[in-house]
């Protein structure tokens, strides 16, 4: 006999590990929760976010690459903004924050994108 393992559904790299695969059962709940933490906190005041995910996600996305071009402005203009007002230390250490804030966000948009998608129907096949 053979031992049977339960086949877990695949992801596409960057489907966020708090949420489970499409597949499993009740998986947009766990989905709008993560979805709702890259939106202003009030967003949770509105029911229609939780009723229409796909809305939520779509909405996420834009929250997410205005706060990417932010940063991205924020990094461009620190120097000359804060220069005279921020010890070298200072400057470099919010340089670095910026930098790991934007990586940080690339990474929610590509999931953000990817749980987008899924709301949508579209269901990730891995390549052999």
């Amino acid at each position: 006999m053979f031992d049977r393992q339960p086949r877990t559904a695949a992801v596409p790299p960057g489907w966020p590990p708090l949420v489970p695969p499409p597949e499993a059962e009740g998986w947009q709940v766990p989905a709008v929760s993560w979805l709702l933490d890259f939106c202003p906190a009030d967003y949770r005041l509105y029911a229609s976010w939780r009723r229409q995910p796909v809305a939520l996600a779509w909405l996420a996305t834009r929250h997410i690459d205005a706060q990417l071009v932010a940063m991205r402005q924020a990094y461009r203009e620190v120097r000359v903004e804060l220069g005279e007002h921020l010890t070298d230390e200072g400057l470099a250490q919010v340089l670095a924050d910026l930098e790991s804030e934007g990586v940080r966000l690339l990474a929610a948009r590509r999931s953000a994108g990817l749980v987008y998608d899924a709301l949508q129907g579209k269901r990730y096949v891995p390549r052999l």
